[in-house]
């Protein structure tokens, strides 16, 4: 086992990039990183409850990628070849790990293939060390469950402060690899689920343009916002994964051919670049600035890398617009999640549950290992009388096309900005419904508890936001290990 306060090689805040140097000098193996890992998890996990299940063939899997690199195999050339990578619970994997969203309801249930983001994490040799904890079926069974709370993982607890919230419902991603139990991580996104852990965390989180990565394979809750996206301790982190799995995938054939076309020839490493803040035009979001005084530091190194600051930016009456985006949204994730989730339920080998009615009457018949009692099921209960998307679906859908044109893209447009600068998560539903991406940056502490900046575009202008996310990172170097205060 190696001494992770070795003066040969310290594996806790190593980069992808240093842990490639580290095996190639021979100072490190991945079955000693994986061991590493599995040692921090087995410490930390009482406490910290992150995550749901380790990898019983994650020592096997270290052990071949050392061989692979011994023999210098072609696919040990892989930035990820060997690095352990922990998965949101609702990724499915075809091996000995459960896929389950966090609820019993899927316990012991049989994807039938690797989700296509995990396909393409093997394809590039990365090991899959475990499944992350979640807020259970992603935040959308009760709008009393608590953020990351799982009836099969408990709650998941912030590591920098643990009365804190770790927000959701990628909880158990952010909190992983913030308190270093895996070098990279997965999560998904529906509204918030990446950006908000990544902000609450002290992470680096990528909400990628719906249909650059594959939903192939993922419990679902809307085709038209789901997206995968890496959850890393650092942008560069998140950019090797990323490049890793975005491409088509033929079980989301229509939103991954859609989105190809965004992925940029020789891929996103390319804009990692420490000016990446020079000459950007950055919209500070509506009311930025009466947020809080915490977030002047940041605003000034955006100014200080050569970014010019768009203010006193306006989506007209802010107020009203973010309330019906909110009720028109609800109203079209309630009936694309029963269409979807059914679809999901119906492909699988074999399942204790079927359908989301079975999946109600799952919670019911266990109320006690659900907390059906304390958290309800008010979400489900309400999908579950939807029926398809009918006239007042079709009305909601419109209403957010119509939001996203009028509201994000008219003001990206007019104001000709590459990025949206927001405090913390708080445009999360503005990116949300319109498939826009993106990236969450460490930028604080208040009072020992994280918060972030967030930088969101138009679709497919990953490689600004990562040139933008890069810049501030490197300037500002303000990630710093977790604290474990009460």
């Amino acid at each position: 086992m190696i001494n992770v306060e070795s003066s040969e090689f310290t594996i806790k805040e190593a980069t992808v990039r240093d842990i490639q140097i580290a095996f190639k000098q021979n100072k490190l193996s991945s079955r000693q990183l994986v061991e590493f890992y599995l040692k921090e998890i087995e410490r930390l996990n009482p406490v910290l409850r992150s995550v749901i299940e380790v990898n019983p063939e994650a020592l096997d899997l270290a052990d071949r990628a050392d061989q692979e690199r011994k023999v210098n195999s072609p696919v040990s050339q892989s930035l990820l070849h060997g690095i352990p990578i922990l998965l949101k619970d609702n990724i499915a994997t075809k091996d000995k790990l459960n896929t389950t969203a966090g609820s019993y309801a899927l316990l012991g249930s049989v994807v039938p293939r690797d989700a296509n983001v995990v396909a393409k994490l093997r394809k590039a040799g990365a090991i899959i060390l475990g499944k992350a904890s979640l807020t259970e079926w992603s935040n959308f069974r009760s709008s009393d469950m608590p953020s990351g709370w799982s009836a099969r993982g408990g709650q998941v607890v912030n590591p920098y402060v643990k009365s804190a919230d770790p927000c959701g419902s990628s909880a158990g991603s952010a909190v992983s690899v913030a308190a270093n139990m895996a070098a990279v991580s997965l999560g998904t996104e529906t509204d918030g689920s990446i950006l908000c852990p990544s902000c609450h965390n002290s992470v680096v989180g990528i909400k990628p343009t719906v249909g650059l990565t594959s939903r192939g394979g993922v419990v679902p809750i809307s085709s038209r916002q789901d997206t995968v996206g890496p959850i890393c301790r650092t942008v560069s982190d998140a950019v090797y994964v990323l490049d890793m799995i975005v491409g088509f995938d033929r079980y989301d054939a229509v939103a991954t051919r859609r989105a190809s076309k965004y992925i940029p020839n020789g891929g996103y490493l390319q804009f990692l670049k420490a000016d990446g803040l020079r000459g950007k035009r950055l919209g500070i979001f509506p009311n930025y600035l009466e947020i809080s005084e915490a977030f002047q530091p940041s605003l000034r190194k955006l100014r200080q890398g050569g970014a010019i600051l768009v203010e006193h930016l306006e989506i007209p009456n802010t107020e009203s617009f973010f309330t019906s985006v909110s009720r028109d949204e609800k109203t079209a994730m309630l009936a694309e999640f029963k269409l979807s989730l059914n679809a999901y339920l119906r492909d699988l080998v074999n399942s204790p549950v079927r359908s989301l009615a079975e999946a109600i009457a799952f919670n019911k018949k266990f109320s006690d290992l659900e907390k059906n009692e304390e958290y309800g099921q008010d979400i489900f209960l309400e999908a579950e009388k939807t029926n398809g998307i009918g006239e007042l679906e079709n009305k909601a859908l419109k209403n957010l096309t119509r939001a996203s044109r009028r509201g994000f893209e008219k003001l990206m447009r007019e104001n000709k900005l590459d990025a949206l600068v927001m405090p913390l998560d708080s445009a999360a539903s503005l990116l949300a419904i319109g498939g826009y991406p993106g990236i969450n940056v460490p930028a604080g502490y208040d009072e020992g508890v994280p918060f972030g900046i967030s930088f969101g575009g138009l679709r497919g202008s990953e490689p600004k936001l990562i040139e933008i996310a890069y810049g501030f990172e490197q300037a500002t170097k303000i990630r710093k290990m977790p604290s474990f205060r009460p």
